[in-house]
Order: structure tokens, then sequence, then C-alpha cells
């Protein structure tokens, strides 16, 4: 399916997220073809960064994959690659029309019981790391719900599977996306992604992150939380052009756990649901990614 938006920014809306499911139902992918001046919502680029939708951008004549960079041509009923291109499209190079800050992305797993409320992890994240509780809810944008416990808690455990977006109310920009799925005995499993913008000028206090880590434990605990960095516009919208990769910080595991040589824990949480956070990386180096893997490994050897 290929779906034309002429808009400075596309958003996850109603219409083209049930566009979404219908391809994804099928088997298709929904191809959003957009101008080179318009950017993505977080939720769309989400969805944009899966095998369901690809974002194909249209600069003069040439047309591009936007979160790639790889050239792409019609050939009559879909985009294709261009099999001789051996370059990235020259719009995906040009320079940000906006000033790159930093996108701090928490990841956070956790399962919850077959009764009882499931809005206390993505609140209490969202409080830590802007000041104030959410201010919306809904599974599409623009967000249509005043944030509620109760009604984010029945929408998740309405269905097999869910998806819902949460919308900060602090200073700084902030989304969470939260994904669901019924387990055995009426459980359900969470695994939720919340994402803060800050400017050039006002980068993420990392240090900080181990007490955040451990604050969010103590209130609501969790089976992991890895946390990265990725250069980006602060209002958490994404343009098709480079703008740097992602960098990983640290990942916390619930319970006491030994890392790997060269990779120390360190205790976070109180003692009745205790984290070991290990330090990754400082957001920006690609070398995390190599600490990244032997932590992993080791982890699932253990």
């Amino acid at each position: 399916m290929v779906v034309l938006q002429d808009r400075p920014l596309v958003p996850l809306s109603a219409w083209l997220n049930r566009a979404l499911a219908d391809c994804a139902g099928s088997g298709r992918t929904l191809q959003l073809v957009t101008p080179l001046d318009s950017r993505l919502s977080l939720p769309l680029r989400t969805a944009a960064s899966g095998q369901d939708v690809q974002w194909v951008v249209r600069d003069g004549d040439g047309y591009y994959e936007g979160l790639t960079g790889r050239p792409l041509k019609w050939n009559g009923g879909t985009f294709v690659p261009v099999p001789e291109a051996r370059d990235y499209a020259p719009g995906f190079t040009t320079r940000p029309t906006a000033p790159i800050g930093a996108q701090l992305t928490l990841v956070y797993r956790t399962r919850h019981g077959a009764e009882g409320d499931i809005g206390g992890p993505v609140e209490r994240l969202l409080q830590l790391l802007t000041g104030k509780q959410p201010g919306a809810l809904g599974p599409t944008e623009p967000l249509e719900h005043p944030w509620r416990r109760d009604r984010f808690t029945e929408y998740a455990r309405g269905r097999a599977t869910a998806r819902l977006l949460v919308g900060g109310d602090g200073p700084r920009p902030a989304q969470a996306i939260c994904d669901f799925t019924t387990a055995d005995g009426g459980g359900v499993a969470e695994v939720s992604t919340v994402t803060v913008g800050y400017m050039p000028a006002d980068p993420p206090p990392l240090q900080h992150l181990p007490t955040l880590v451990g604050a969010l434990a103590a209130d609501q605990p969790v089976a992991s939380l890895f946390v990265q960095v990725t250069p980006g516009r602060a209002d958490l919208t994404t343009e098709p052009r480079w703008t740097g990769a992602p960098a990983p910080v640290a990942l916390a595991v619930a319970g006491t756990v030994a890392g790997p040589t060269g990779i120390p824990g360190q205790q976070v949480g109180p003692p009745r649901a205790p984290l070991t956070f290990f330090p990754l990386g400082d957001g920006r180096s690609q070398d995390g990614w190599q600490r990244h893997s032997l932590l992993m490994q080791h982890l699932q050897s253990g």
C-alpha cells in the first residue's frame, strides 16, 4: 500500500494506524511517501523502524528511504531499491533544519499480575525524568485522553496485544510507547520505551541515572531497564536526514548479578527489589555496543 502525506509533521493518526494494521494483517508493507521537508512523530518513526512501514522521501525527481538514505525508484507498483546505487541519497546527507540535541531513551521490561493497576511504572518513570506526571494517553495521535491510570489499565488489559502512547507534561518533550502482551494465567507482559528530548546546551544528566533507576525500583520493580542516547531533535520528531547513531549508556537487571570481567555492576534499589546497574558508555561512543554485547552474552549464559 502506498500512502501520500504532504504535511510538515506526519503523526501516527487513527487512520494511518488502521492502514498499518490492515497491511500487517495481510502481509503487506505500507510505503509512506512524504516530501523532503516532512518529519515523522516519534510513534510513527518507531513504526517505520519495523517491517510494516517504509518511509519513502521524495526529493526532486528521486526517492530514498527516510531512515537509511537508501536510494529508491518506482517500478510501476511499488518503491524498490536502486540496484546500482553505491552511496546515500543526496537529501539524506544534507544539514538538518533544526539543532541536533540528544534523545535519552529508557526501555524497561516488567510483568504484571492478572489483576490490578499496571500504569505505575510508566507514570513513575516519566515523573522521575520530567518532574511531572504524564499529561495524556491514547492509542494514536493526537493523544485524546488525559492521563488516568485506570483508563490506561483498562485499555492495556482489554486485548491480547496492545500499544499505548503516553505524553509527558514536563518542561522537556517526553513520550512513552508502551507495548503489552497477555501472558499465561491472565498476567500482562510490558515492554515500554520512554524518550526525553534535550537541546544541545542542555544534555541529559547521565550521572544521575543510578539514583533514578534505584528510585524507580523502589516504587515500581522492573525486570530490566536499558538506556541509550541518540542524536536528534529535542522535539522528538525525525527528519529524513542523518543525525548520528545511538550509543548505549547502561543496562540494569533485577537481582544481585555479577558482570563479566571489566564490566562491574552497581547495586541500586531497595533490598526487597534490588537491581544491578551496569554502566556501558557515555551515550556518544559506539564502543559501548561491544560492552553491551559482552554483558548480554554473560547474562544469557548464567
